[in-house]
C-alpha cells in the first residue's frame, strides 16, 4: 500500500451554475494534470438548481467516473450542502472550492503540498478581492468583527478556499447542526493550520449566489455559532439600565422626602423613557431569541437534507477507493 496515491476529494457547490460547471471541470482536471502523484474525486452539490446545471452534471459524470454529483431536493442552504459534501468525501484530504472559480484551482498543488508537510488545514487568505469597495469593506469589517467577538481563534480574511485532513473530515461527520458556520466550525478544531495568500479572480460568467442579504445572513450564522458575546452584552446593558433607574427612583424618593423638592410632572420625560424601555426590550430579546431559535431548530431534529439523485456513488463504494491517510498526523 506505499506507493498508493494519495487521493483528494474536491468539493464544488454549485446552484444554477449552467456557465460555470463545465469550465470548474475543466480546471480542476487541468489542475491535477500536474500532480501524477494524486489520485482525486471531485463532488459537484447541486442545491436544486433552476437551470441546465443538473443536466450538465449528469452528462459530465457519465463520461468521468471520478465525478460525483449528489443534488438534493429542495435548496438547503450553502453551508448545509457543504456539509453533506465534507461527509460524502472519500480521499485522504478534501479541497473546497466555489464552482464561479474565483478561487483558482491551480493552487491546489500548493495546497497539497502544504498538506504533505503535515497541515491538517490549509487555507487561503484572500490578499484582494474583486468585490465593489464597499461589499469588499463590508467583508474585511465582518472578518475582523466576528474575530473580536469569537471565543475562538479565527484567521482574517479567509473564506472557504480551503483543504482539510482526513482526521478532519472524520469530525465533520459527527457534526449535527441546522445552521453550521463551516468555516468557524473547521478553525475551531485546533491541529496543524496554515494559510497561504492569493489574489481572488473576477467571476466571468453567471451571477453571484451572496448577495447582501445572503452575506449578512452567513455573518449572523457566523456570530451566533462562537461567540456568546451578543447575549453579555444584552446582560449587561440591561444591568446598567436597571442600575440607574434604581439610582434615579432612589434620587426621587430623597429629593421628595427629605428636600421637599416637588417634582413638576413631565409626560415627555415619561414617554421618551418608556419608548426607551421598550427599544431596549426588543432589540435584546431580538438577540436572544436568535439563540432560542437555534436551539428550536436543533431540538426538532429535522432530517438531514434529502438527496434526490445522486451519481457514480456505487464506483467509489469499492475498496480500492478507501482512504489511504496518507499525509496525516
Amino acid at each position: 500500500m506505499a506507493d498508493k496515491k494519495p487521493l483528494i476529494s474536491v468539493l464544488v457547490p454549485a446552484f444554477n451554475e449552467e456557465a460555470n460547471v463545465r469550465r470548474a471541470y475543466a480546471a480542476i482536471v487541468d489542475a491535477f494534470g500536474e500532480m501524477p502523484g494524486y489520485g482525486y474525486e471531485i463532488i459537484f452539490t447541486d442545491n436544486h438548481s433552476s437551470d441546465r446545471t443538473f443536466q450538465i452534471l449528469q452528462e459530465i459524470a457519465r463520461e468521468d467516473r471520478r465525478v460525483r454529483v449528489i443534488r438534493f431536493s429542495r435548496n438547503v442552504g450553502y453551508q448545509r450542502s457543504l456539509l453533506v459534501a465534507y461527509k460524502a468525501a472519500t480521499g485522504d484530504c478534501a479541497v473546497q472550492i466555489d464552482c464561479d472559480l474565483q478561487d483558482p484551482p491551480n493552487r491546489i498543488p500548493q495546497m497539497a503540498a502544504l498538506w504533505r508537510q503535515g497541515h491538517q488545514v490549509v487555507y487561503g487568505i484572500r490578499r484582494s478581492l474583486t468585490d465593489d469597495w464597499f461589499t469588499a469593506f463590508l467583508r474585511r469589517a465582518f472578518y475582523r468583527c466576528i474575530n473580536a467577538l469569537s471565543e475562538d481563534d479565527l484567521p482574517l480574511n479567509v473564506g472557504e478556499f480551503r483543504l482539510v485532513d482526513r482526521r478532519i473530515l472524520d469530525e465533520l461527520r459527527r457534526v449535527d447542526d441546522t445552521s453550521p458556520y463551516l468555516r468557524g466550525l473547521i478553525s475551531a478544531m485546533g491541529f496543524s493550520q496554515i494559510g497561504f495568500e492569493y489574489d481572488r479572480e473576477a467571476r466571468v460568467a453567471g451571477e453571484s449566489k451572496f448577495p447582501f442579504r445572503a452575506m449578512f445572513s452567513l455573518a449572523v450564522d457566523g456570530i451566533l455559532n462562537h461567540s456568546l458575546t451578543p447575549l453579555r452584552i444584552a446582560s449587561m446593558t440591561s444591568l446598567i439600565m436597571g442600575t440607574a433607574t434604581f439610582l434615579l427612583l432612589i434620587g426621587y424618593v430623597i429629593g421628595k422626602l427629605v428636600f421637599g423638592q416637588e417634582w413638576p410632572a413631565g409626560f415627555a420625560t415619561t414617554t421618551i423613557l418608556i419608548l426607551l424601555s421598550i427599544t431596549l426590550n426588543a432589540i435584546f430579546l431580538g438577540i436572544i431569541g436568535e439563540y432560542i431559535g437555534r436551539i428550536f431548530m436543533q431540538s426538532k431534529r429535522r432530517p438531514t437534507p434529502i438527496i434526490e439523485a445522486s451519481l457514480n456513488d456505487e464506483f467509489h463504494s469499492q475498496p480500492e477507493h478507501a482512504p489511504s491517510r496518507v499525509g496525516s498526523a
